[in-house]
């Protein structure tokens, strides 16, 4: 165990290493939460126009925003328990890095493992892409995740560890989630055809 994190803490020193003042500005605006809330509104906007105005499967366009908002507050809730469990230090609270470690972003809370960042990012990315199933939507929201969890790197507030754990977390809470999407979807379903017949 000792090795991966040895290992994990090299890969950080490198990429957390990697600087230049145009790539300094691009990483802190993608790690910057609030620098998405255009995005966060442009989906809004699309899941609106198309599952309710075009398809007029109202109550499904109610259901997958409740998914949506239900993956964040998960991701949140459990990578924040996670948190407290593991313990495990951020980078800039760490001894070990104290000194080499350049924070853009500054330290960050106490802990670090799972990313909460990745966990919301692949939260979002995985239920709109099951969601659309649009190809070239699907990779650009997967490459969108990527950076913002790469920048958290670059920063100084993860290890790499941190935050593939964080997207795990996140792609698994929100592919249970659209699961359950379905399901509500096909009970929905079976009970038109019931009312059509009788």
């Amino acid at each position: 165990m000792e090795w991966l994190l040895n290992l994990d803490r090299y890969i950080f020193i490198f990429v957390n290493g990697l600087h230049c003042p145009f790539m300094d500005s691009v990483m802190v605006f993608f790690t910057n939460a609030n620098s998405w809330i255009p995005l966060y509104i442009l989906l809004l906007i699309y899941i609106i126009y198309r599952f309710s105005y075009k398809e007029k499967r109202y109550i499904y366009t109610i259901a997958l925003v409740a998914a949506i908002v239900l993956t964040f507050t998960f991701t949140d809730i459990l990578s924040a328990q996670i948190k407290e469990l593991v313990q495990r230090l951020r980078p800039g609270h760490d001894p070990s890095l104290e000194g080499i470690v350049r924070l853009l972003d500054g330290k960050g809370g106490l802990y670090g493992f799972p990313s909460s960042h990745a966990a919301n990012v692949f939260g979002l990315a995985t239920i709109t892409a099951l969601s659309f199933k649009i190809k070239w939507y699907s990779i650009a929201i997967y490459v969108w995740a990527f950076l913002v969890s790469y920048s958290r790197l670059y920063v100084g507030r993860h290890f790499l560890l941190d935050v593939i754990c964080g997207a795990a977390l996140g792609i698994c809470i929100a592919y249970i989630l659209y699961l359950l999407l379905k399901l509500l979807v096909q009970y929905m379903n079976s009970r038109k055809k019931r009312a059509s017949v009788t």
